[in-house]
């Protein structure tokens, strides 16, 4: 099976449509992403359009469209970027508990429609308690994931239904379930469900209903194990990073180290107090962040373990992403900065390299 690429949606106000943008002008939309004057929460359909035609172009199979109190709802923004778009597909972060599974299971059906069946959905369990109180939701971290188990198990019982659903747990019951508008698709009879963290609890929950476990990236050596585990119970593995490639990786690292913010205390994670893949990216490498010779862990700090750097020249990339190829990866949700210029580098300069 071939390697699967994957993008993630920028910040709504991200995308520069009309103009160069530097990489470090691109990071600021991150760190000031959740004060009250940031754009981030309001939708960019002409900014977002033009990104999702520019990697749809590049090759990128989906993008993952991010659920948080600072952004628009994902349901709604797949179905608007479905109808400006032919091949590309979407993930759909999502938190169990946030509504029922039928009403969640008729929604992404729904989209699938509306869609051509071009739709995921990467379910997280929460990494702040302090946001998930604000929507309601009261449980610690081990029984949100017990919650997420059952939440989909009821899911996956409505895609493979030949009748009536009924589950009796202890966060959800149904009786009699019925839901007519079914999952479209050409391939599949469900989305594709990736499973977000670090915890164990977050590996069984994959295992047990996923279809992929989504993980920030590491050193392959480290991540071996932990691969042919997950290949072993029959689920890809999916990572998380950042990508810069430049001519050079001497001039890559340059461009790396101008994206730390002035203020080295600005963070976006001081909310993710409740998430072991926050926890370990805090205290991830050697004081200079180094993971390996191309995968460097310095923005971690400041915006979170998604942003682990992969980087270097086209060729030097290309092999790092046959290296996670040969321990068991099979797919990468990307992020760069500016994404829509990082996009059409990585499908001009790298993927022909990786394919060839």
């Amino acid at each position: 099976m071939s390697l699967r690429f994957h993008w993630m949606l920028p910040k709504g106000g991200e995308v520069a449509v009309n103009g160069a943008q530097t990489p470090r002008e691109a990071a600021r939309y991150r760190i000031e992403s959740m004060r009250v004057d940031s754009p981030a929460p309001r939708p960019d359909v002409k900014g977002w359009t033009y990104f999702a035609r520019q990697a749809e172009e590049a090759g990128i199979d989906s993008v993952l469209i991010s659920f948080s109190r600072y952004e628009p709802d994902p349901f709604v923004v797949a179905c608007a970027l479905g109808q400006a778009v032919k091949k590309l597909k979407f993930i759909i972060a999502y938190r169990s508990g946030l509504m029922q599974p039928t009403t969640f299971v008729q929604q992404m059906n729904t989209v699938s429609a509306l869609t051509q069946g071009r739709v995921s959905f990467n379910i997280v369990a929460g990494s702040s308690s302090e946001e998930q109180r604000g929507y309601g939701d009261f449980l610690s971290h081990d029984e949100r994931y017990e919650r997420a188990e059952e939440f989909l198990a009821v899911c996956n019982a409505f895609w493979r239904a030949n009748g009536d659903v009924d589950f009796d747990g202890k966060h959800y019951r149904v009786e009699q379930g019925k839901i007519a508008t079914p999952f479209v698709s050409p391939d599949r009879k469900s989305p594709e469900i990736y499973v977000s963290g670090h915890s164990e609890a977050s590996e069984q929950l994959a295992y047990s209903q996923g279809t992929c476990w989504l993980r920030a990236a590491e050193d392959p050596v480290k991540l071996a194990p932990i691969v042919a585990r997950a290949r072993q119970r029959g689920i890809g593995v999916c990572l998380r990073l950042c990508l810069l490639c430049r001519a050079t990786r001497e001039e890559a690292i340059t461009v790396a180290e101008s994206l730390l913010p002035d203020d080295r205390k600005e963070s976006t994670t001081t909310l993710k107090d409740d998430s072991q893949m926050y926890r370990e990216g805090a205290r991830c490498g050697d004081g200079s962040h180094w993971l390996n010779r191309s995968l460097w862990a310095g923005l971690v700090p400041h915006y979170g373990p998604v942003w682990t750097t992969l980087l270097g020249s086209p060729q030097e990339l290309a092999e790092a992403f046959l290296e996670y190829e040969r321990i068991g990866v099979t797919e990468f949700i990307i992020s760069g900065w500016p994404e829509v210029d990082t996009v059409n580098v990585f499908g001009r300069e790298v993927l022909p390299l990786i394919r060839r």
